[in-house]
């Protein structure tokens, strides 16, 4: 096989892999089976389809020879037991594509990714467990290459998913069509799962983010995905703006020693404009449904910041207003912080420390609560006080990007203490 043939194949059996896995677990309804039905399949595309050519649907190609497949072992391995009802397919898995294979019905298509991203997802799941499966089922990531995008050991993480596959196993989620209510809550489930997926490699420091960086790719690549599904859905339209103006920064938010740039700081010729584009695309979009949630507006606030050719020229008195509105839809002490920074931009420093001193109990061990206060209080030179705010900051840094931009601000404070004419060690 030659590797132009290689790089299509993988590429069809990554695109096809939600719908046919998700189209398998409808019909055995056990994840593992499902899955090892696709893997089976997978394996015998890569021996016909570089003989006989791409199929012109290879997702039905793919769900029809790995339900085959599992049926054959099913025969083989329990001869008794009984198979599924609506079982009307042949065992010849033959290298063509069948007519059953073309007439395959396509109206679960839908549902069948909707279910499978869903139980990835499940609330019985921690966050951890959540992505990892996800990025396993629905992804088709190897658990080594999962294992290394989160610092673990392969056996770590291969235990992570299988107790994982065992809480969804009990959790007997329903395969029947979802109603309309239920669809909305399993859309806003999986749009947050995959927000999640996505800050496990935005939110990764400087010596890290080369290895993570992926599942903020891959994140898109399932919000994409979504969208394809939902294309009337504006929350999903500002849920895939906002992943792609965040990611679109990626390239000029560390230095080349891996530190954090602030966004004022950052090169902005270094932006993906292609990304841009399309985020903004979206959120226009989006926004002309009239019915905003939390990813359009977070998403708009992106957007602000991504029309801004000079940080002078960023719209703080709008991105306030919008921190606002975010507030109101989504109530957290996080989002007041955020808007604390508009605040100060558009009012000043007091203004904005004024607004998150009452944060203080809720967010005492939150390392960014104490960077962006020891900040407002260095900008109206409280600088005792500024160095304290830093000092629990960098003690509650997650990374060391984290640490070194605080240690950044510790070392400024030294500086302009320093009385005239003195210099270090003199």
């Amino acid at each position: 096989m030659s590797e132009t043939e290689a790089a299509w194949i993988d590429a069809a059996l990554t695109s096809a892999r939600p719908q046919a896995v998700g189209a398998l677990l409808r019909y055995f309804r056990n994840l593992d089976t499902a899955e090892e039905a696709f893997q089976n399949a997978s394996l015998r595309a890569l021996k016909s389809w570089p003989q006989n050519g791409p199929p012109r649907d290879p997702a039905a190609w793919l769900i029809m020879v790995g339900r085959n497949a599992a049926i054959d072992e099913v025969r083989r391995g329990r001869k008794q037991q009984p198979l599924p009802e609506d079982d009307r397919a042949i065992s010849d898995l033959d290298d063509a594509e069948s007519e059953i294979a073309e007439r395959l019905d396509g109206s679960h298509y839908r549902d069948d990714i909707l279910r499978l991203m869903f139980i990835c997802c499940h609330p019985d799941l921690p966050p951890t467990q959540q992505i990892a499966l996800a990025l396993r089922i629905v992804s088709g990531l190897s658990v080594k290459q999962i294992a290394r995008a989160f610092l673990v050991g392969e056996a770590a993480m291969e235990q992570r998913i299988t107790r994982a596959k065992a809480r969804v196993a009990d959790a007997n989620v329903p395969f029947e069509t979802p109603g309309a209510i239920e669809r909305s809550e399993r859309l806003a489930a999986v749009a947050a799962m995959i927000y999640l997926i996505f800050n496990e490699g935005y939110s990764a420091s400087g010596d890290t983010a080369d290895l993570r960086k992926p599942l903020s790719e891959e994140a898109i690549r399932l919000a994409r995905l979504l969208l394809r599904l939902f294309p009337g859905e504006p929350e999903i339209m500002g849920l895939t703006a906002l992943l792609l103006l965040q990611h679109a920064r990626a390239d000029a938010r560390f230095d080349a020693q891996g530190e954090l740039i602030l966004l004022d700081d950052q090169d902005r010729t270094l932006w993906n404009q292609k990304l841009i584009v399309e985020g903004l695309a979206l959120i226009d979009k989006a926004m002309r449904h009239r019915s905003s949630g939390a990813y359009q507006i977070q998403a708009a606030i992106a957007a602000l910041h991504a029309r801004a050719e000079k940080p002078e020229d960023t719209d703080w008195q709008q991105i306030d207003l919008l921190y606002g509105a975010l507030e109101l839809v989504q109530p957290s002490p996080v989002v007041t912080l955020n808007r604390a920074v508009a605040v100060s931009k558009v009012k000043g420093p007091q203004a904005a420390l004024d607004m998150i001193e009452p944060l203080a109990p809720r967010l005492a061990n939150y390392f960014h609560f104490f960077g962006v206060r020891g900040a407002f209080l260095m900008q109206l030179n409280r600088n005792e006080e500024a160095r304290t705010a830093f000092d629990r900051a960098i003690a509650l840094a997650n990374t060391s990007a984290e640490a070194a931009h605080i240690r950044m601000h510790l070392d400024r404070l030294m500086r302009d203490s320093r009385p005239p004419g003195k210099t270090a060690g003199k």
